[in-house]
């Protein structure tokens, strides 16, 4: 490898302009943008999916087993929802059946399989959550979900439910 004597012109950074900086929702956005490469290029890494985390913990909470009330829990297209439980139900984490009070629904369940790839998922999403949030401490992490809990609730109620 040749080596040369000219210096190594590093670009400066360039900067958004004050005015967004100082503006909450132009922050937050942008945050949003990145955790989400975070999470995607974490869950690809590791071989899974952030959306599988979501239904398997919809599923470990209980009562919501229809293909449509897990979708409504999520707020996901329900057609949508069906190629993710078909992935899932490859990867033996959850067993569809049909409802025998009605055929036209399938009742959904975790397997013990879903179960440990569950807590598998959890972990993996708290290393993400960890790296991401590490500039805040524990008592900054706790006020920043309780505000984004407040907001979250005052746009889509549906957040509320006794959740925190």
């Amino acid at each position: 490898m040749a080596t040369t004597d000219q210096p190594i012109h590093v670009k400066p950074a360039v900067r958004p302009p004050r005015e967004l900086v100082s503006s909450p929702s132009f922050l937050l956005k942008r945050l949003g943008f990145e955790v989400k490469d975070r999470v995607h290029d974490g869950y690809e890494a590791a071989g899974a999916s952030p959306f599988h985390l979501t239904v398997l913990a919809v599923l470990d909470e209980g009562a919501r087993e229809t293909q449509a009330t897990i979708a409504d829990a999520l707020g996901y297209d329900r057609s949508y929802l069906v190629g993710l439980l078909d992935d899932l139900e490859k990867r033996e984490l959850i067993q569809r059946k049909r409802d025998p009070a009605d055929r036209r629904r399938h009742i959904v369940k975790l397997t013990p399989a879903g179960k440990k790839a569950l807590a598998w998922l959890r972990k993996l999403q708290a290393s993400i959550d960890d790296d991401f949030f590490a500039p805040l401490s524990a008592d900054e992490r706790a006020e920043l979900h309780t505000l984004l809990h407040r907001l979250a609730v005052h746009h889509a109620p549906r957040f509320g439910n006794g959740h925190t």
